[in-house]
């Protein structure tokens, strides 16, 4: 056996046993999970769907007891995150973190729980003073239990920003930058990402006169934005480099962005929101995350990005917000998306580690 053929078999092996944790992976899609709707699958069912459609993992804005027991074995990684009214005693008192770790992590050994998010888009808000305490009081009681590994971090929107354009002048909002400079140092002594929401949408829709449907949708053949050296084709990427700049401005360049959120809706608000427009979206970005490239800033680091959201849910509020899902309550897919992910009887680690060998030699 060559030299180079003994490598190439220690290097699989190696990268095998590492699959497990987020920041191994060359890319990552995983799809968000909620639950305000009245007419949704059975917790075994919704969890045989994510395995079904090959995604690396499950984000859940609270613990659901009974979903997390149908997740134990399944290789999903985990992002989960106490409900944003919890963060505030989290913050003030440790044996409320130890207890809230205890009952929804510790029992679950076979869950490979990976992220936890302690807020969602909580930051500019009265609870968002909270969320540096919460999320040292949540660490320390991941190790006192053993599971120091976990990482723990916030979910901030677009919002957090006072500038995104061009992505050179990505900016924290001035009123909060002192609370998210605290909160990345935390994220940077525990090598954690910030996790941010990104709706290209959002930006379309509300200044379609300057925001093209093709730059939205990762539609643009060629670059719409020009910043420096720096081109871009689509507003995903250039949204995250806006924050990467603001990181950078606050001397935490070396911070991580995640998406905790991306999706386009279905319905609620045309020509905006179509069927044909969330599918050029959606699939866009899984055809990017793929390729296991980052941004034009960071172009080696992969971008790690949750889909919102797997089912429609029937009790939000509205039309565009009840239809960003990929499948109706029924399991009825809402339009082809997965299927150019999908390998015959692959495990979403299967799919990920082929992903990163090819990269890596070839």
């Amino acid at each position: 056996m060559s030299n180079s053929t003994m490598f190439l078999i220690a290097t699989l092996l190696f990268l095998s046993a590492r699959l497990t944790t987020a920041g191994n992976m060359n890319s990552f899609a995983g799809v968000c999970y909620g639950r305000n709707g009245d007419n949704l699958p059975s917790p075994a069912k919704t969890v045989s769907l994510y395995k079904k459609i090959n995604v690396g993992g499950i984000r859940l804005y609270e613990p659901f007891p009974d979903l997390i027991v149908s997740l134990q074995g399944t290789g999903l990684l985990v992002a989960i995150g106490p409900r944003n009214e919890a963060i505030k005693t989290l913050a003030e008192e440790y044996q409320f973190a130890l207890n809230w770790v205890k009952t929804f992590i510790a029992p679950y050994k076979n869950v490979a729980f990976n992220w936890i998010t302690v807020g969602n888009e909580v930051i500019e808000g009265e609870i968002g003073r909270y969320v540096p305490q919460a999320m040292k009081n949540i660490k320390a009681a991941l190790t006192e239990i053993g599971n120091s590994k976990i990482h723990v971090t916030t979910v901030i929107s677009t919002a957090a920003l006072a500038n995104s354009y061009p992505p050179s002048a990505g900016v924290f909002k001035p009123a909060i930058t002192e609370l998210i400079t605290e909160i990345v140092s935390i994220l940077s002594s525990t090598d954690s990402p910030l996790m941010v929401n990104v709706y290209p949408y959002f930006a379309y829709a509300s200044d379609p006169s300057h925001v093209s449907l093709e730059y939205a949708t990762f539609r643009s053949t060629s670059p719409v934005v020009t910043d420096g050296k720096y081109q871009y084709t689509n507003i995903f990427d250039a949204t995250l480099d806006a924050f990467n700049v603001a990181l950078e401005k606050i001397n935490h360049g070396s911070v991580k962005v995640y998406v905790a959120e991306t999706g386009w809706p279905t319905r609620g608000n045309d020509p905006y929101t179509s069927v044909e427009n969330a599918r050029a979206y959606n699939q866009g970005l899984l055809k990017k995350l793929t390729t296991g490239k980052g941004t034009p800033r960071r172009p080696n680091v992969p971008v790690i990005t949750f889909f919102f959201e797997m089912f429609n849910e029937d009790l939000k509020q509205g039309a565009v917000e009840q239809s960003f899902g990929f499948f109706d309550p029924n399991m009825a897919p809402v339009y082809d998306m997965w299927n150019i992910a999908r390998t015959s009887n692959a495990s979403p680690s299967w799919v990920i580690w082929t992903m990163l060998i090819t990269r890596l030699f070839y």
